[in-house]
C-alpha cells in the first residue's frame, strides 16, 4: 500500500517514480518542489532502488539514471541540478544561473555547504537526505528561493534561521512573506540520544517545551518542531509553514533511513526550482 498523503506534502507516481510535492509551494506557480522517494529506480540491495548518492558505492552510470527518471518525472532538466555537499555544518552558497549544472561530484564548486539559496529561475538546487530535516524556503515577494540541510547539527546551529538571514541580505526576503516548509525526516518516534546531545538542545528549556523528551536513558527529539518554532520565532508565519510530518526510519518501502538500515543504504533528493 502506498503512503497516504500527509498533511502538507502529496504523493505522487510518474512512470513508477515516487515523490512528493509541497501543495502550499505549488499552488503559487512560482517554483517546484519535490522530495524523493526510494520507488522508481534502479539501483539494487541495500539501495534499491531509487538511490540518488554518487558516495553510496553504487555505480556512477545507475545514479545518472535514477537522476534522470526523477528529472523527467518532475519536469526539471538534469543540467539545471546544483548540488551541496552536506557536513552538518552551516555555510550558505548563494547559487548563479551558470553554476547550473555543477556539483561537489564534478567540480567542488559547493564543498562543504549545508545550505543553497538563489534568486535566478531554472537553476534547481539539491541536497540529499537519508534521516536529516530538509527546509524549503520561497520568497514569492522577491522571487527567491533556498533549501537547507538540517540534522541534529545544523538544526542546533540554527540554519533555517541563517538561510533566512541569508536570503535577506541577498534578496531583502522578509520572514513574514516567506513559504517554508520541513520535509520527511526522522521523527520523534525515532530519533533517540544520549544526554549529551540532548542537551544540546534548547528542548531542555522552557521556551522549547516538547522537543526533548526522556525515555528512560535516552531521550527523543522532535526535530520537525525545534525547526518549525526556530522559524516562527524568526517571523515566518504558521499558516506558511508546510509539515511533511512523515518518519523516514518508520517507512522502509517509501525512504532510506541511516539510522534504521545502520548506514547502508541509499540517499533522497529535496529539489526546489524557481520557473
Amino acid at each position: 500500500m502506498i503512503m497516504e498523503n500527509s498533511e502538507g506534502f502529496t504523493y505522487h507516481e510518474v512512470d513508477g517514480i515516487g515523490f512528493f510535492t509541497i501543495p502550499l509551494f505549488g499552488q503559487t506557480n512560482v517554483a517546484k518542489a519535490c522530495f524523493s522517494t526510494r520507488r522508481g529506480g534502479i539501483s539494487t540491495g541495500a539501495l534499491a532502488s531509487l538511490n540518488l548518492g554518487f558516495n553510496r558505492g553504487d555505480d556512477a552510470a545507475i545514479v545518472d539514471e535514477n537522476y534522470q527518471r526523477l528529472c523527467d518525472a518532475i519536469g526539471i532538466k538534469p543540467e539545471q541540478l546544483f548540488f551541496g555537499n552536506q557536513v552538518h555544518g552551516d555555510v550558505i552558497k548563494r547559487v548563479y544561473v551558470d553554476e547550473q549544472g555543477k556539483s561537489f561530484v564534478n567540480d567542488g564548486t559547493a564543498r562543504g555547504v549545508d545550505s543553497l539559496i538563489t534568486d535566478q529561475p531554472n537553476v534547481a538546487l539539491v541536497t540529499l537526505y537519508a534521516d536529516c530535516v530538509p527546509l524549503y524556503f520561497l520568497d514569492l515577494t522577491h522571487k527567491a528561493i533556498g533549501l537547507s540541510h538540517a540534522g541534529w547539527r545544523g538544526t542546533v546551529a540554527g540554519i533555517g534561521v541563517k538561510t533566512l538571514q541569508a536570503m535577506e541580505e541577498a534578496f531583502d526576503t522578509r520572514p513574514e512573506q516567506c513559504l517554508a516548509a520541513v520535509g520527511p525526516s526522522i521523527g520523534p518516534c525515532c530519533f533517540e540520544v544520549d544526554e549529551p546531545v540532548a542537551r544540546r538542545f534548547p528542548g531542555l528549556q522552557d521556551a522549547y517545551e516538547n522537543i526533548v523528551t526522556k525515555r528512560g536513558d535516552k531521550y527523543s527529539v522532535d526535530l520537525w518542531r525545534a525547526n518549525m518554532l526556530q522559524l516562527m520565532q524568526a517571523g515566518v508565519k504558521e499558516s506558511n509553514i508546510a509539515l511533511a510530518g512523515l518518519c523516514t526510519a518508520c517507512h522502509p518501502h517509501l525512504f532510506y533511513s541511516h539510522r534504521r538500515d545502520k548506514g547502508d543504504t541509499g540517499r533522497m533528493a529535496a529539489m526546489i526550482m524557481l520557473t
